[in-house]
């Protein structure tokens, strides 16, 4: 792992941090409530107080320690806004240093407040080991939902192109019969598609190799997304790229186009689409 690697920038966003603080405040109300830590369960005892008391003292006391966590991404959020780079070595570090002063806190409170017999070494110890539950449990399932939404984010906007389906880096989305994303790859290394039932193969070229991808999907499905790139039916069961098309011949089984590739690869022209692809191939010379 390279610890010097910038943070995402996702859990940098202001929103981002505000669900991180609010979700990590809830979880440490479920945990110190469900999960007991700290002794609290001896208040009930010690200070004579109902049910209802003890939920509204442990909360506040949880609460009271989350203005840590609050404290310190306001200063992160600060720097990461004034161009500071923040690496994934220092955001570990980061979260140590929110642990440790979480701890301390608590201990104090237990020693200063509660009265706890042990020794201030001891209660650290324990109080670093439920801390270290209380945050690193909703700052690892916040990371990992955070960067399932910003790769959602990045599939859809390249699905939908929302700056062009000829966008500078060419390209081509293959969606499956659902809808889903299953191949993305440049439109100058697309070659053609051949349709069989309800599947799609898609040939392709890859480091002067020639690659094929097989989709759930046919051919009338993609025909209307694909044509505004030039990839254009020519037969019943085949699409080609018509950046790749170097000619078309006549031959005793029909007409045929013969793709710029290596090895020469013949794509068949049907009656039904001939007119189209030579009027096509006349535009393009």
């Amino acid at each position: 792992m390279d610890f010097s690697k910038s943070l995402p920038t996702y859990l940098l966003k202001k929103q981002n941090i505000i669900r991180l603080i609010l979700f990590t405040a809830a979880f440490a109300l479920v945990f110190i409530n469900l999960y007991e830590p700290f002794d609290v369960r001896k208040w009930i005892t010690s200070y004579n107080i109902s049910e209802l008391e003890f939920f509204f003292y442990s909360s506040l006391i949880i609460l009271t320690g989350v203005l840590v966590v609050v404290l310190s991404r306001v200063i992160m959020y600060h720097m990461a806004k004034h161009g500071n780079t923040i690496s994934l070595g220092r955001y570990l570090i980061w979260i140590g240093v929110e642990i440790i002063s979480m701890s301390l806190f608590y201990t104090l409170y237990e020693i200063l407040i509660l009265d706890d017999p042990r020794s201030f070494t001891d209660a650290f110890k324990i109080s670093i080991q439920n801390t270290a539950l209380v945050l690193l449990i909703p700052y690892t399932v916040t990371w990992l939902y955070f960067a399932w939404i910003d790769n959602k984010e990045k599939l859809e906007a390249m699905e939908e192109g929302k700056s062009d389906k000829k966008d500078p880096a060419g390209m081509v989305v293959f969606k499956d019969e659902k809808g889903t994303m299953r191949l993305t790859i440049k439109l100058e290394d697309l070659l053609y598609l051949q349709g069989a039932d309800n599947y799609v193969t898609i040939h392709y070229s890859d480091h002067q190799s020639h690659e094929k991808f097989l989709l759930r999907n046919t051919l009338k499905q993609l025909e209307s997304a694909l044509k505004p790139m030039d990839v254009i039916r020519c037969h019943r069961s085949y699409m080609v790229n018509f950046q790749k098309v170097k000619l078309i011949e006549r031959s005793k089984e029909g007409l045929k186009i013969k793709l710029n590739t290596q090895p020469l690869v013949k794509i068949p022209v049907s009656k039904t689409y001939t007119e189209s692809i030579f009027e096509l191939f006349s535009q393009s010379n």
